[in-house]
């Protein structure tokens, strides 16, 4: 005689959401950019003072580099998100 089948129970794929702006890569590449424009505006607008740097413009290349490291952060949190679960794990 044969045995019935039995069912193993449908279980439901655990639901994710992007962090999103609480990603502390959001959070710090926002703030390097922010630094970064307004040293870049700085350096295109300001004196140079080139007597004191060496004859470079500090502000204006300190800015760029803020910039760019701002913006890989965003685009790093942008490509790669962390997926959070959508409730928290219970205690077994």
């Amino acid at each position: 005689m044969p045995t019935p089948r039995t069912r193993k129970p449908v279980v439901a794929p655990e639901r994710r959401h992007k962090a999103g702006i609480l990603d502390i890569r959001n959070i710090i590449g926002l703030l390097l950019t922010t630094y970064g424009v307004i040293l870049t505006l700085t350096g295109i607008v300001a004196d140079p003072q080139h007597d004191k740097t060496g004859g470079v413009n500090a502000n204006l290349w300190a800015g760029l580099a803020l910039l760019v490291v701002g913006l890989a952060f965003v685009a790093w949190a942008r490509l790669r998100p962390v997926l959070v679960p959508e409730q928290p794990a219970e205690d077994d």
